[in-house]
C-alpha cells in the first residue's frame, strides 16, 4: 500500500472581507469586498497533499448545518478520504478573514465543532485508518492540545512520521513538541513558543527573536520533555524558511518570487506539501524546498485553496 498522509485537525468556512487596508483597533473600514471560501488549517492541509498527488485521509469534525455540507463536500471533490470526520452537536467552524490590498491579513476563528474534536474521536479514526511506517500523520493546534497530542501519540507507536503545525500556538504544552518528529511553525508561532519557554529559561529569552536560536532549543530536551525528535522548519512568509536540525548548519529555502495576492492559506499549502513530499518519499530538505514553491504559488489568488498548485502546475514551472 503506497504511504499515505493523515491530516488531524480543523475544517471551517472562511467569511472574508477584502478592502484597502486592514482597520486599526476601534477602527470601521468600508468599501470591502465579501466572499465565502472553503477553509480551516486541517482541511486546507488535506487539501494541499492531495492536489499535489498524496492519497490523504482527513480526521476532524463538523457541525449539523448547511456550513457542515459544503465543506464535506469540497473535501470529497479532491478525492479526500472522510471515514474520519465525525458530525458533533455544535456549529461548524468559522474563520472571520479581513484582507488589505497587498495581501495581508487577520484572522478570528470560531472554533465549533473543531474544539469538540475529542481524543476518543481520534482514537476512533486512527483504530479505523491505521497509520503505520512510511505514512505521515500531520496535526495542527486549531483543536484542542490534549486532541492533538493523542494523534501524535497514536502516530509515534505506529511508526509514522509525525509533523505538528503550532498554529496556533499559545496554549500548547512544551511536552507535546516531543511527539513530532518534525516542527513546522512560522515566525510569529516560533516567537510565541520562545516567549512561553522564556519564562523559565534564559537561553530561550536570548534566543526569543533569532529563529535558528529558537528553533535550535526546541530541538534540545528539557525538564518539561524531550524535544523535537527530527527537525524545526520555520516559514518566513515572502523569504521562503530555514531548516533548522540538530546535525547540520541551518539550510534557508529561499521562496520563489511573486506578486502575491492573498497569503491566506500558504502555510497550510506550506505543510501539506512537505506532508505530501515526505510521504512520497523526498528527504526531508527536497520536501521542504517543493513546499516552499508551493506555498509561494498559493498566493497568487483569492483564498486559501484557490490558488494551491497541483503536481503539474509545479513541474510546469520547473520546465519553465
Amino acid at each position: 500500500m503506497a504511504a499515505r498522509v493523515i491530516v488531524v485537525g480543523s475544517v471551517n468556512v472562511d467569511l472574508v472581507a477584502r478592502s484597502d487596508r486592514l482597520p486599526a483597533p476601534g477602527e470601521t473600514v468600508t468599501g470591502a469586498a465579501y466572499a465565502e471560501h472553503d477553509g480551516g488549517k486541517g482541511a486546507n492541509q488535506a487539501v494541499a497533499a492531495a492536489r499535489l498527488g498524496a492519497s490523504v485521509s482527513f480526521v476532524g469534525a463538523v457541525g449539523r448545518d448547511a456550513f457542515a455540507e459544503r465543506a464535506r463536500g469540497a473535501l470529497e471533490r479532491e478525492g479526500i478520504d472522510l471515514s474520519g470526520l465525525f458530525v458533533v452537536d455544535a456549529p461548524t467552524g468559522v474563520a472571520l478573514i479581513l484582507v488589505d490590498a497587498h495581501g495581508e491579513n487577520l484572522i478570528s476563528v470560531a472554533s465549533g465543532a473543531n474544539a469538540a474534536l475529542t481524543p476518543a474521536h481520534v482514537a476512533d479514526a486512527l483504530d479505523r485508518l491505521r497509520p503505520s511506517e512510511g505514512d505521515v500523520v500531520l496535526v495542527g493546534t486549531e483543536i484542542s492540545t490534549t486532541t492533538a497530542r493523542e494523534a501524535l501519540l497514536l502516530a509515534r507507536a505506529a511508526g509514522s512520521t509525525t509533523i505538528l503545525n503550532p498554529a496556533p500556538a499559545t496554549g500548547i504544552d512544551r511536552s507535546v513538541f516531543g511527539l513530532a518528529d518534525v516542527l513546522v511553525p512560522n515566525r510569529l508561532e516560533l516567537t510565541a513558543i520562545a516567549a512561553a519557554d522564556a519564562r523559565s529559561d534564559g537561553r530561550a529569552a536570548r534566543a526569543a527573536g533569532q529563529p535558528v536560536d529558537a528553533a535550535r532549543l526546541l530541538l534540545r530536551a528539557t525538564s518539561e520533555g524531550p524535544g523535537v525528535r527530527r527537525a524545526v522548519i520555520v516559514t518566513l512568509g515572502a523569504d521562503g524558511a530555514v531548516l533548522v536540525t540538530a546535525e547540520r548548519e541551518p539550510v534557508d529555502l529561499p521562496a520563489r518570487r511573486v506578486r502575491a495576492i492573498d497569503t491566506v492559506g500558504a502555510g497550510d499549502t506550506f505543510a501539506g506539501a512537505l506532508a505530501a513530499g515526505v510521504a512520497q518519499g523526498l528527504e526531508l530538505e527536497p520536501a521542504a524546498r517543493l513546499a516552499v514553491t508551493a506555498a509561494a504559488v498559493s498566493t497568487q489568488r483569492e483564498g486559501a485553496r484557490e490558488g494551491m498548485p497541483t503536481s503539474a502546475d509545479l513541474e510546469t514551472l520547473r520546465v519553465g
